[in-house]
């Protein structure tokens, strides 16, 4: 099998919104953060950490936990990356607005993850939060379903 493979690399506009975010969020696009938003970018449905710390050994040879774990942390906190809290992975952002509050709907046949936005949700929540005295910091909102794909395929096999 030979050495590790050249790393991935993000299209010049994804590359110069992450720099600009991060710039933003306090720190810089590092090797590792580039590396791991380019390979959530790439993938089809959410990793967990232990995938990327597999795809990262592939691409750049031995890879700590520790290098992954913080470049994750720093990502989701920049607004770059989500956490799939039921299946303890993570997705690139999809998104077109910085820091907004998505909602995923999760498909539990092939494990997809479709990133969307309902601002009324999101200020439903917000209000709800406020009224009780209380300082989100974080709202999670997630739907576990069939995604259309398995649907359609169910229905042609029956």
């Amino acid at each position: 099998m030979g050495g590790p493979r050249a790393a991935s690399t993000l299209p010049p506009r994804a590359l110069s919104l992450a720099e600009r975010t991060c710039a933003e969020a306090g720190g810089k696009l590092t090797a590792p953060r580039r590396e791991v938003l380019s390979l959530l970018l790439e993938a089809d449905q959410p990793l967990a950490a232990y995938d990327l710390i597999e795809r990262m050994q592939a691409l750049r040879g031995q890879t700590y936990p520790p290098t992954v774990y913080r470049a994750l942390e720093f990502l989701e906190r920049a607004g770059l990356v989500h956490r799939i809290s039921s299946r303890k992975a993570y997705v690139a952002c999809r998104g077109t607005e910085p820091h907004h509050r998505p909602i995923f709907l999760v498909c539990r046949e092939c494990n997809a993850a479709t990133e969307v936005t309902a601002r009324e949700t999101e200020t439903l929540l917000q209000t709800l939060a406020q009224n009780a005295g209380f300082e989100s910091e974080q709202i999670v909102q997630e739907v576990q379903g069939r995604c259309r794909a398995c649907v359609e395929a169910a229905c042609e096999t029956a």
